[in-house]
């Protein structure tokens, strides 16, 4: 069982009070550890992706279509390793919250705002700890974050899709008409459109 794991069903059984600080400590490292491989093996795949789209500028058709069946597969990959990011992303964000909890115990008992946290379901907890972030410089801003923890709700996110060959062909045109460059449009080429999360992909794949 991994530590994520371990903590996790301690977590389930009982909340926060008996995770320990090492643990929690040691959990965050490891998750950062594999966000940074994700978003290498990410960039990775994007460059690899220019390199196919260039490839294609003044082929024939059938090279283009073969290309662009790789390019659709480099970027399914890529959304797929997207989603593995923003799953580690959750949990880094869920760990580094319960420390900062777990940091301000004493005070947060102090102010009787111990006892709203651990009366919180778990799996409500964990889901609204991974979605803010706290500020662990002032204790006042904690304590306004986890205010906020009291409010929220989780919204459901729609994905749309697109036809990817669609798209290439279009940007091949483009470029071989001389009406943008390869490197400009290779930057703001998305096969599929994906709302949620947008401007987090774009940085991973500087």
């Amino acid at each position: 069982m991994s530590l994520w794991e371990r903590i996790k069903n301690k977590f389930q059984k009982n909340p926060i009070e008996k995770l320990t600080i090492r643990d929690l400590e040691g959990e965050k490292i490891r998750l950062k550890s594999k966000l940074d491989r994700v978003k290498k093996e990410i960039k990775s795949l994007d460059k690899k992706k220019k390199e196919l789209f260039k490839e294609g500028i003044g082929a024939d058709t059938l090279t283009k279509k073969m290309l662009a069946q790789e390019i659709k597969s480099i970027e399914m990959e890529m959304k797929l390793k997207y989603k593995t990011f923003i799953t580690y992303q959750k949990q880094f964000t869920f760990v580094n919250n319960l420390l900062i909890v777990k940091k301000y115990e004493k005070e947060l008992k102090n102010i009787g705002m111990w006892n709203k946290i651990i009366n919180i379901p778990p799996e409500m907890l964990e889901k609204k700890l991974s979605d803010i972030i706290l500020d662990s410089k002032e204790f006042d801003s904690v304590v306004e974050g986890l205010n906020k923890v009291f409010e929220m709700r989780v919204d459901e996110i729609d994905e749309e899709s697109d036809t990817a060959e669609k798209k290439l062909f279009e940007a091949w045109k483009q470029v071989e008409s001389g009406n943008i460059d390869a490197d400009e449009i290779v930057e703001s080429l998305e096969l599929e459109n994906e709302d949620e999360d947008e401007d987090i992909f774009k940085e991973i794949r500087k």
